[in-house]
C-alpha cells in the first residue's frame, strides 16, 4: 500500500466517505504524493497529441496567429496554456508563429501549471521562450486579450457522480472496506441541481463543477478583454448518462482505487455543458467538432506532405502520426475541439461554417 492510499483510508475512517471529486483531487494534486505533483507522466503512462507529431502544435500556432490577426493584431496579449505538459505544444506553437514576428513580440506567455516536476521540464524545453508560470487563471492580469489553449486539461478536472436508484438520485462516494477503496452510494437522496429528473434505474450522470467553473471564467475574461480559448479533449458533444471515470498506467487501463497517485485519473469532457456555461457569459462558442475534421480543415495533410518532402526517410512515421491524430478509430473522433471567443469576429479557422 502506498503512502497516499494510507492517507485517504485514514481520512475516510475518521470522517466518512468522500466525494469522487475529493478523491480525484487528492490522487492527482496531493502536494507530496499526487500523480502530477511528483512526476512527468508523458510517454510513460500516456501520450498526448503534441507528443505524437509536431504538426499538431504547428497547426494550433497558425490557428492562433490567424485569430490574433482577425482581432486587429493587438500589440500585447496573454498567450496562455492550461496544463502544458512538457511544454512541447507551446514550443511547436512558437515555431509556427514565427511567420508573424509581431505575434511573437506581442505575446506574454504564461503556463498554468501546479506541478514542480513539470515546471522544471517546461523550463528546459522552452528555454528560448520568455515564459511565466501561474497556478490558476486568476493569477493572470486582466489587462490584455487572452489567447488560451487547453489540450487534455479539462478531462483531469475532478468530477462528481450520481446514480439513479428507484427514481431517486444518490451520490456515488468513495468509501473503504478494510484496506480496499470502493464506490458506495450515499443513502440520502440529493436535491435536484442541474441533473436530469428522469433517468432509468442504474443510470449514472457525471458533473464537474471545476470544469464548468473554468469554462465560465474563461468566457467572462474573453468577453471583457477579447481573445479566444481553444479546448481540445476527449469527450461527448451531448450530455448523457454513463460512467467515464478511468485510470491509466503504462498505457493500460487500471483500477482507479488500487494505488492512488500512481495512475492518471480522467473522465470524458461534457462539451455541451461547457458550451452552455460559456454562452451564459455572452461568449461565442464554436464547435465542438471532431479533432480529425478540425486538423484537416487547418491543412494537416498539406503540412504532412511538406514534411515528407523535407525528410523522406521519416515519411512512414509522419503518415502514422497523421493517421493517429485524425483517424476515426484513433484520436480523430473521440477527441473534440471547441473554441470560446469574443463577439468581434464570428468565424474561426478550422470550424465548419
Amino acid at each position: 500500500m502506498n503512502a497516499l492510499k494510507e492517507i485517504i483510508l485514514r481520512l475516510i475512517r475518521n470522517d466518512g466517505p468522500i466525494t469522487l471529486a475529493q478523491y480525484m483531487n487528492l490522487a492527482l494534486q496531493h502536494p507530496s504524493h499526487g500523480y502530477y505533483a511528483t512526476r512527468d507522466p508523458l510517454g510513460r503512462d500516456f501520450i498526448t497529441a503534441p507528443e505524437v507529431s509536431q504538426i499538431f502544435g504547428e497547426l494550433i500556432g497558425l490557428f492562433l496567429v490567424q485569430a490574433w490577426e482577425d482581432r486587429g493584431s493587438p500589440k500585447a496579449f496573454h498567450l496562455v496554456e492550461l496544463g502544458p505538459g512538457r511544454g512541447t505544444l507551446m514550443a511547436d506553437i512558437f515555431r509556427a508563429a514565427k511567420i508573424r514576428p509581431a505575434f511573437v513580440d506581442a505575446a506574454h506567455v504564461t503556463l498554468v501549471e501546479t506541478s514542480p516536476a513539470l515546471r522544471d521540464v517546461q523550463a528546459r524545453n522552452l528555454r528560448h521562450v520568455e515564459i511565466a508560470w501561474a497556478s490558476t487563471m486568476e493569477d493572470i492580469p486582466a489587462d490584455a486579450p487572452l489567447f488560451v489553449v487547453a489540450n487534455e486539461f479539462f478531462d483531469a478536472l475532478p468530477i462528481r457522480q450520481f446514480e439513479m436508484v428507484n427514481g431517486i438520485w444518490h451520490e456515488r462516494m468513495v468509501g473503504a472496506e478494510g484496506d480496499t477503496l470502493h464506490i458506495r452510494l450515499m443513502p440520502n437522496p440529493i436535491p435536484f441541481n442541474g441533473i436530469p429528473l428522469e433517468a432509468p434505474h442504474g443510470a449514472v450522470v457525471e458533473m464537474s463543477v471545476a470544469a464548468l467553473g473554468r469554462a465560465s471564467y474563461l468566457a467572462e475574461r474573453i468577453v471583457e478583454q477579447g481573445g479566444v480559448a481553444l479546448i481540445v479533449d476527449y469527450g461527448h458533444t451531448a450530455t448523457g448518462f454513463g460512467d467515464t471515470f478511468q485510470a491509466v498506467k503504462a498505457h493500460h487501463y487500471t483500477d482507479p482505487f488500487a494505488e492512488p497517485g500512481d495512475a492518471d485519473l480522467t473522465a470524458h469532457v461534457d462539451f455541451e455543458r461547457l458550451a452552455e456555461f460559456a454562452r451564459a457569459a455572452d461568449a461565442l462558442v464554436h464547435g465542438p467538432v471532431p479533432q480529425g475534421a478540425f486538423l484537416e480543415a487547418l491543412g494537416i495533410h498539406m503540412r504532412a506532405e511538406n514534411l515528407k518532402r523535407a525528410t523522406p526517410r521519416e515519411a512512414a512515421d509522419i503518415d502514422a502520426a497523421v493517421a493517429r491524430l485524425t483517424g476515426p478509430e484513433q484520436m480523430g473522433t473521440l477527441f473534440k475541439v471547441m473554441a470560446i471567443s469574443d463577439g468581434h469576429f464570428r468565424e474561426l479557422p478550422g470550424f465548419l461554417r
